[in-house]
């Protein structure tokens, strides 16, 4: 008959399922089939990762068997920041691959024959036109070329000198008037002042600083760091 299982055990088990959950909802969020991250289940394992290592837990086997647990909790946090960083810097999402030329080429074979016939007649007739038309004059095409469209980029520098939240205030009205300007949402304060700290001590244990750069590419807002001097 096999031993009843301790109460311990019981809670392990709970936790093991509550951080498989966790990430589930993530892998969901990042795939875009939730609207928001699970900051609800984020907070109830943070509270009973929280319970059970302020806890004094007597048997060496329950402490390896939380401590495997707790670490791997705090691996998927960090991966989650790397991904959700990603997300902030306008960089393609883990997993998500990009479409092949082969897998376009197939797409371009695959389109009906009677459509491929009547983009070759218009294409025909388009070059009949054409040619009856007197060409126009060198100052006409230039006057009818219309002129390229590009935003200025917004770059917030953080060096030695300067205060960092003043910054990160700069940073955060330059990308939210930007989002405004292109119909985006708003991105919260809170994941512009992580970003910026993740950024900030990345390059500073690199011995360099780092600019932020708001810049509108396709209609799209972007948000890129880079070395200082690589910015200019």
């Amino acid at each position: 008959m096999a031993p009843p299982i301790s109460e311990f055990e019981k809670q392990m088990s709970h936790l093991d399922a509550e951080i498989r959950r966790l990430e589930t909802e993530y892998n969901m969020f990042f795939a875009g089939r939730l609207k928001r991250p699970p900051f609800e289940t984020k907070n109830r394992v943070d509270a009973l990762i929280k319970r059970h290592d302020r806890s004094f837990i007597r048997n060496t086997g329950d402490r390896f068997r939380f401590e495997s647990l707790q670490n791997r909790y705090q691996k998927f946090l960090e991966l989650v920041d790397r991904q959700m960083m990603n997300r902030e810097l306008g960089r393609p999402a883990f997993g998500v691959k990009p479409t092949k030329p082969e897998e376009l080429k197939k797409k371009e074979e695959a389109k009906p024959a009677d459509a491929a016939a009547t983009d070759a007649a218009a294409a025909d007739a388009a070059k009949t036109d054409a040619a009856k038309t007197d060409a126009p004059k060198p100052e006409e095409t230039r006057a009818a070329k219309p002129k390229e469209r590009k935003d200025p980029a917004e770059v917030v520098r953080f060096g030695k000198g300067g205060d960092e939240q003043t910054r990160t205030k700069e940073l955060y009205e330059k990308l939210a008037a930007a989002k405004q300007q292109a119909g985006e949402k708003p991105i919260a304060l809170e994941r512009i002042q992580a970003l910026v700290k993740a950024q900030v001590d990345k390059f500073k244990s690199e011995g360099k600083e780092v600019a932020f750069k708001v810049a509108v590419k396709d209609g799209k807002v972007t948000l890129t760091a880079k070395a200082s001097d690589e910015n200019d």
